[in-house]
């Protein structure tokens, strides 16, 4: 074996060595890409996870939003459905004065041409639409006061020229708290308004003659005061009779007697100047208001004129009548400063003129009102009457004709005085009214009501509401509704149990705050009646207002049901309302089975009246209650004439129950 140079290369050992270095670079290298491979797999991981994460969410929110979508366009179509349906047209506008949506019956109130609706521009439609209307400057007006005023909303009513009206109504449109739009909305009131002003003339005049009745001479006496009293005036109120008249009605007819209260209409009003009232004030009765005299002399020359006037022939159906009458003057200030004090001296002056012979005037004098000390006298025994226990509550029967049977009990007050016997409520209640003692005689009848209609309860008689009045006076305490509260309680009479009777004059006094208490009463469960009605305003728009169960249609009106054709008029017009309003009609005093058959030809299925029952004392009506609760099938039978049709023998006054 050869051995190596001394300085011989050993090529070997270094190739081992490079390919070794090699290696061992190759090795680090590949760490290295290994730990740059997993420090970029990690990132595009993560990130790889959060976008399948973002793509899920997305897909979720599609879904979302196409539900969304769905419900919104379910949601559209209900509100176009709703728009159309209702009865009121609606025009939306948003804040660049365009119009953003309407129905219908919006486009067929105003009769806008397609064409025009179709440029969906507000000033355009306002511009064809403005000429129909009687007061386009006004419309007009509002209609920039509105947009003027975003907040503002408004309602009013629109007369056209071919005598429609609308009910305009505005308010802004919101999308959250900020104002989008406006939204205008009209109703056609005309049906409406025709039958307000139709009641309203009915009943404010009188039908056969067409002149006022007692309610507008009444309005037109209390404006002609306050003209005199500012003006240091003189008004002459007249009250005139026909002498005699009751004899041609006998004699001749009711027609003949209808025909001659007409032509004495004319002539009175041919007598009188245009700023003067005559009005019917019932039967033949008339009142006249001269609001413009300087002095009696004025009164007394107009006073001739109208009896002269009268005293030529009236030619009815081949009769030549002949008649006369008699007229009472009072005048303002002497006579009186208030329109019921000048009323009752004037009608006090008619029954001195009658007296005298009929067929002329008198002036009134302090001496016709001799009965004032009789009442004076009343007014202080009045004030022991309640601490004596001198009152007394009757109870009448309210009758539904329709089933026969007794449907509750109206609570009337008596006043039974040990020396002057039975006093008429015409002459105390007034007088209780006028010095405030119907406060707390008003509680008293309401707590005895109430005890009364609980004690027949608890004894096992039909379970019966009770109707109790409450007076001008007495609707106006602040603490009613309180008091009524504590009455049932007291009582221990269920709410649903009374029913509490205004009359329409004393709701109209001030509405807003009739409808308040009213309301209040409503929600303890109290029912609500308006007593005699038609005698009032009788007007829809405020009758609505009041949370009412009854009308009671007053005894005025069923009195002369039979005799006066105008009288079944006005019941019919207040029925009908009763029924558009949805509220029991009630008809008082009805006495006859003429005036009963009349009324339930109109559905007046409710009535009370000596028909079926005079008011009954506390007694009589717990033996016509047990009567009632022993017959197998109690109903009410329409006896005779000469019976009451409730009662149950002579002593109660005739009649009797099956």
């Amino acid at each position: 074996m050869k051995s190596k140079p001394e300085n011989s290369i050993d090529y070997r050992q270094q190739i081992c060595d490079f390919l070794s270095n090699v290696n061992t670079k190759a090795q680090a290298k590949l760490l290295t890409l290994k730990h740059l491979k997993n420090k970029l797999e990690n990132p595009v991981q993560e990130g790889t996870d959060e976008l399948r994460i973002a793509f899920q969410e997305l897909q979720n929110k599609i879904a979302e939003l196409k539900r969304a979508e769905e419900e919104l366009k379910e949601s559209l179509s209900l509100q176009r459905a709703a728009l159309e349906s209702t009865v009121d047209g609606i025009l939306v506008v948003n804040k660049n004065r365009k119009i953003a949506t309407y129905n219908q019956k919006f486009v067929q109130m105003w009769r806008i041409p397609a064409d025009i609706i179709a440029l969906k521009d507000d000033k355009e439609a306002l511009s064809f639409v403005v000429y129909q209307l009687k007061n386009p400057e006004s419309f007009l007006a509002k209609v920039g006061e509105m947009y003027a005023q975003p907040e503002a909303e408004s309602c009013d009513v629109l007369e056209f020229k071919d005598g429609r009206i609308f009910e305009r109504y505005s308010q802004p449109q919101r999308l959250g708290k900020e104002i989008v739009g406006r939204v205008w909305s009209f109703r056609d009131i005309t049906e409406r308004r025709m039958a307000e002003e139709t009641i309203r003339y009915q009943a404010l005049h009188d039908l056969l003659t067409d002149l006022p009745n007692r309610i507008l001479f009444n309005e037109r006496l209390s404006g002609a005061l306050v003209n005199a009293k500012s003006n240091q005036g003189t008004i002459a109120v007249m009250f005139l009779d026909l002498d005699r008249f009751k004899t041609i009605n006998d004699t001749l007819s009711h027609a003949c007697g209808d025909q001659l209260l007409q032509m004495v209409a004319e002539r009175l009003t041919s007598s009188l100047w245009q700023h003067d009232t005559v009005a019917r004030w019932g039967g033949d009765e008339f009142t006249l208001l001269l609001p413009q005299i300087s002095c009696a002399e004025d009164a007394a020359r107009i006073a001739q004129v109208i009896l002269d006037t009268l005293k030529q022939p009236f030619n009815i159906e081949g009769h030549q009548l002949h008649i006369s009458s008699s007229i009472g003057i009072s005048l303002y200030p002497h006579d009186g400063e208030d329109g019921e004090t000048l009323l009752r001296n004037a009608d006090a002056a008619l029954h001195r003129a009658k007296e005298q012979g009929r067929n002329n005037y008198q002036f009134y004098t302090a001496a016709m009102n001799s009965h004032a000390s009789e009442l004076l006298m009343l007014e202080n025994e009045l004030h022991q009457a309640l601490e004596r226990g001198e009152f007394v509550v009757y109870y009448q029967p309210q009758i539904n004709t329709n089933t026969g049977k007794i449907a509750q009990m109206e609570a009337l007050l008596r006043w039974q005085h040990p020396e002057f016997g039975l006093v008429s409520p015409a002459k105390f209640i007034p007088l209780a009214e006028e010095n405030g003692l119907i406060i707390p005689i008003g509680e008293w009848v309401l707590r005895t009501a109430c005890t009364q209609i609980k004690a027949w309860q608890d004894a096992g008689l039909p379970p019966l509401c009770v109707a109790v009045n409450l007076s001008a006076r007495q609707f106006q305490q602040p603490n009613l509704v309180e008091m009524v509260a504590r009455a049932l309680q007291e009582t221990g009479l269920e709410n649903h149990f009374l029913e509490l009777e205004i009359t329409e004059s004393v709701a109209m006094q001030n509405v807003d705050f009739s409808r308040s208490i009213l309301q209040e009463l409503h929600n303890m469960g109290v029912s609500i009646s308006m007593d005699d009605f038609g005698t009032g305003y009788s007007s829809l728009s405020y009758l609505k207002k009041f949370p009412l169960d009854k009308l009671k249609i007053d005894q005025s009106f069923v009195r002369e049901l039979a005799t006066d054709p105008n009288d079944g008029a006005i019941i019919a017009a207040i029925a009908a309302l009763g029924k558009v309003l949805n509220l029991t009609m009630v008809a008082e005093g009805v006495e006859t089975e003429e005036q009963r058959d009349f009324l339930r030809s109109l559905e007046c299925e409710y009535m009370q009246g000596y028909l079926f029952s005079k008011p009954l004392s506390p007694q009589d009506a717990t033996e016509l209650l047990e009567n009632y609760r022993s017959s197998p099938n109690p109903v009410i039978t329409i006896t005779p004439s000469s019976y009451c049709s409730l009662c149950f023998n002579k002593r109660f006054n005739k009649g009797f129950v099956q």
